[in-house]
């Protein structure tokens, strides 16, 4: 191992922004990379120097590793910290990132090649002792052996990407039938993200948590682990909230799987910061599920019971330092719960979401950390991942690290693009988590396509925002007018000044009249016509954007932006809406999809076509297979009916809301 000074950082978003902060503390010369979508990005400012790697898609950019190690010759760069994703946990880098002369911020190429994929891992496991969910994890990938093994397996079962993570290439099979177009869904996802299709199957556990252990192995042969972390609450096999540590552990628990945790690290010679993933069931036993070769994206939680900076250590263990600790040092105090906060539509079946950020604030306060890549004016990206920040409530106690995450969540505010944020409210709100009996069901059983639907505004948050809007139509009247005082906003020659504003979300419509209170400048009187509600509401203060009101006597505070005009995203205690004034759009409403008009849900690459004009279609079949934000997805037909038209082209990058194909509905017989 070497000294270094300066370092690289070959990833983008927030976990770029968490290792330039780190290793600037430190005193070390940092270096981003950026792909051309990502010019303006928050990570690319950070940094003390950036050098551009290619156009927008992952394939262009970020996944070739020769422009990487020209960023790094470029710019003298010594180390390179691969973050997680990307190329962090591929082999083939790490070793031509130690031939070019540089120090890897990461494990050896051994222990990336064996455990970077499942079916290695799992036959080295066997050989190791550790426990093992039952499976087919053998060499032999052709369609029918797989079809064969699988049928073997006790339903359900699980397909899954030999090379990857994160809930790509992974498809739960329900009945045998489904087993073919399983595979071949799960191995087209993994070779797309990931450059193999080498799937495993395993007997799917069910209803277990998702339990991982954090180690840390030095280059002299010590290697400890850092706790838990329980990561059961999860959609599409994607981790949304992480907690430490686990709710239901005892101290012989953690001891067995610490254990086995680093049994597993010790069988590859491991070095540096690893996460071994593992199953538990309600009995108690577990089994392995993989190890990532890297930092994991909820090691804040372990960072902050632990008070270690894991990635300080990541760096002084890649110059040859040892930990300095052992595992005796090793003290858990209080609880951590992280949640993910994913540009995504759970309205939508958690579609993932691009566009603009017009407005991102992030909470501050006592027990709150957030880790965030973006910045209000940024763009987000279809190329990438949806995750755009992590939020950490921590305390004591888990339900005071609970309450400060639920509070966080509520001051935070992402204006301009679909968000999981109050969806992460209700999860940390559901008895069963407060009750810490969250298992990898708990999306499942505890919510029901209602829950997730998108929230209308109450009447009264509705009537705020009506107040905000009128107000700054007078600041930018007064802005742009030879009157001399905003005093005169509320003033007429004849009496009885009403303005007019008219929301609509969904069916119900907020038709409101809006008068001035007498002798009061800032206070108004707003009546709702369809059901004669009044509702008083005093402008103490408007500025920035961030207003403090007074709604029928209570103290409100109030975040917004003005979109466009006659567009105003408003939120109050965390519950926020775009209010578009449909008088001023003149009754406008967006054009959507209905009928027979297939749309394209997101901005993405259209990978199939799998019909034609002329043929015959019925609700619920497959159309075409869009890929997007590294997920595929299908895109089904709504209704029966005959292909009248099929503009989308297989290759051909598409626009969210662009028309692919239209089906001519057929009609009911009376």
């Amino acid at each position: 191992m070497k000294l270094f000074t300066s370092i690289l950082i070959a990833n983008r978003g927030e976990i770029a922004c968490r290792v330039i902060r780190t290793a600037t503390q430190l005193g070390y010369r940092t270096i981003a990379v950026y792909s051309e979508a990502d010019a303006g990005a928050p990570h690319v400012q950070l940094a003390d120097a950036a050098v551009c790697i290619g156009p927008g898609p992952v394939g262009e950019s970020y996944l070739l590793a020769e422009n990487i190690l020209a960023a790094a010759a470029s710019s003298g760069a010594e180390a390179i910290h691969p973050g997680y994703g990307f190329l962090s946990e591929n082999a083939a880098f790490a070793e031509a990132v130690e031939s070019a002369g540089l120090v890897f911020i990461g494990p050896t190429r051994e222990a990336i090649d064996v455990m970077g994929n499942k079916a290695e891992s799992k036959r080295r496991m066997i050989d190791a002792g550790v426990p093992c969910v039952p499976g087919y994890e053998g060499l032999d990938q052709a369609d029918k052996t797989l079809l064969a093994e699988g049928k073997k397996i006790d339903l359900p079962l699980m397909v899954k990407a030999a090379a990857g993570g994160g809930g790509r290439g992974m498809r739960l099979v329900h009945d045998y039938g489904e087993l073919g177009n399983a595979i071949k869904l799960a191995r087209a996802e993994a070779e797309s993200a990931f450059g193999s299709g080498e799937l495993i199957l395993e007997k799917a556990i069910i209803q277990p948590r998702h339990v991982e252990i954090q180690i840390f192995a030095d280059t002299q042969g010590n290697t400890i682990h850092l706790g838990e972390r329980d990561c059961s609450v999860q959609r599409r096999h994607q981790k949304v909230v992480e907690e430490a540590p686990c709710p239901i552990m005892t101290p012989e628990l953690r001891e067995q799987m610490g254990q086995s945790a680093i049994d597993a690290a010790k069988s590859v010679n491991y070095r540096g910061a690893g996460t071994v993933e593992f199953l538990l069931d309600a009995s108690g036993a577990f089994y392995f599920l993989e190890m990532n070769t890297r930092l994991q994206v909820e090691h804040p939680v372990t960072e902050l019971i632990t008070g270690l900076d894991l990635v300080q250590l990541q760096i002084n263990v890649a110059q040859g330092r040892p930990l300095g600790m052992t595992q005796d040092d090793i003290k858990l105090q209080g609880a951590a719960i992280e949640v993910r906060l994913y540009t995504e539509d759970p309205s939508q079946d958690f579609l993932p979401a691009s566009g603009p950020v017009d407005l991102w604030q992030p909470a501050t306060g006592v027990g709150v950390r957030i880790d965030a890549g973006i910045s209000t004016g940024q763009a987000i990206s279809p190329f990438y991942d949806p995750m755009v920040a992590k939020v950490i409530g921590y305390g004591d106690d888990r339900e005071t690290a609970r309450t400060r995450l639920i509070a966080a969540l509520k001051e935070t505010v992402l204006f301009g693009t679909a968000n999981n944020k109050d969806f992460l409210i209700q999860c940390l709100e559901k008895q069963s988590f407060i009750d810490g009996a969250a298992t990898t069901a708990f999306i499942a059983e505890e919510f029901v396509e209602a829950d997730l639907a998108v929230a209308e505004p109450s009447v009264e948050d509705a009537a705020a925002a009506a107040v905000i809007d009128l107000n700054l139509e007078y600041q930018r009247y007064f802005a742009s007018s030879t009157l001399s005082s905003h005093k005169l906003k509320n003033w007429t020659m004849a009496s009885g000044l009403v303005s007019r504003k008219q929301y609509q979300f969904g069916e119900s419509l907020f038709d409101f009249s809006i008068s001035p209170v007498a002798n009061s400048a800032d206070s108004y009187l707003v009546t709702c016509d369809h059901s004669q509600q009044q509702i008083e509401i005093k402008v103490l203060t408007i500025e920035g954007s961030g207003a403090s009101l007074s709604i029928n006597g209570s103290a409100k505070l109030a975040t917004f932006k003005l979109h466009q005009h006659g567009q105003l995203y408003c939120s109050i205690a965390g519950r926020g809406a775009l209010f578009k004034d449909q008088i001023i759009l003149d009754g406008a409403v967006d054009e959507t999809a209905g009928g027979g008009r297939v749309i394209a849900p997101m901005h993405g690459l259209l990978l199939e076509v799998l019909v034609k004009p002329g043929d015959q279609v019925v609700r619920g079949e497959n159309l075409a297979v869009l890929e997007a934000m590294k997920m595929h997805y299908e895109i089904i037909a709504e209704v029966d009916g005959t292909v009248e038209e099929v503009t989308a082209v297989a290759g051909n990058q598409v626009a969210a809301d662009d028309v692919l194909i239209e089906i001519n509905q057929q009609q009911e017989a009376n």
